[in-house]
């Protein structure tokens, strides 16, 4: 699967914390584990959960296929805590078993077909320890959220330190079944335009648990926000799935 390029190119990447803010899932993820334990994180990105998780005590491994995103959570990375690994999901090889595996800012829906996600999910499974845990979140596609994705409404600026101020929109062009292309669209001070496109899927529950049952998964929680809603197929923003390795 190609990356796209706001996470694959340095000067796109650069820009992610700076948009990225932490949110109500950080705590979410961050209380997932009450006593230390061996951690991986599938699509670290630029490591805003990996390196928290690492600072309280966690043996803590971060996969990203995007160089840009890597340089960046290396760079942060000052005591080396984190085993920083640049693959894919359905690629990586470790010799070590985890504890825990986690998935935040929706990687989950960046799997675009049944067998992307199978793959990814089996490898994620063939690292885990039995009985270990599984947890990420997906958007609901019933709330249809890529509707918002304008550049109207989603229209934002950050004054960046050595760069001044920075604005990205993004703009959603076309939906193909559960698959939306959308754009992200960064004009920096210089009137400079960078654009990257990508693609995300949004699976239903159902779809989301058959996955999870032939990767070795069963599903034991399902919450709709952070503050653990029960989930609503018809109301809940997020389809935030707990899942254990059989």
């Amino acid at each position: 699967m190609p990356v796209d390029d706001q996470f694959a190119r340095s000067d796109m990447a650069a820009l992610y914390d700076h948009f990225n803010a932490h949110g109500k899932d950080r705590a979410y993820y961050l209380s997932l584990a009450s006593s230390p334990c061996r951690i991986l994180d599938i699509g670290c990105g630029t490591g805003l959960l990996t390196l928290p998780l690492a600072a309280d005590g966690h043996q803590v491994t971060g996969v990203d296929p995007a160089p840009g995103m890597l340089s960046i959570a290396k760079a942060k990375d000052s005591e080396a805590r984190v085993q920083w690994v640049q693959a894919a999901a359905a690629e990586f090889d470790l010799r070590e078993r985890f504890q825990l595996a986690i998935m935040t800012a929706h990687v989950f829906q960046v799997f675009l077909t049944d067998d992307d996600t199978l793959k990814a999910l089996r490898n994620i499974a063939r690292h885990l320890e039995p009985d270990a845990r599984l947890v990420f979140e997906s958007r609901n596609p019933s709330r249809c959220e890529w509707e918002t994705w304008t550049q109207e409404k989603t229209k934002t600026r950050r004054h960046i330190l050595g760069q001044g101020t920075v604005e990205v929109f993004y703009q959603y062009r076309d939906v193909q079944g559960d698959q939306v292309t959308f754009d992200a669209v960064y004009t920096m001070a210089d009137g400079d335009r960078l654009v990257s496109s990508s693609t995300l899927r949004f699976p239903s529950l159902d779809t989301i648990t058959d996955l999870l049952a032939q990767a070795g998964f069963s599903i034991t929680q399902v919450y709709g926000w952070w503050d653990k809603t029960p989930f609503d197929p018809n109301s809940s923003s997020e389809i935030i799935v707990h899942a254990r390795r059989i």
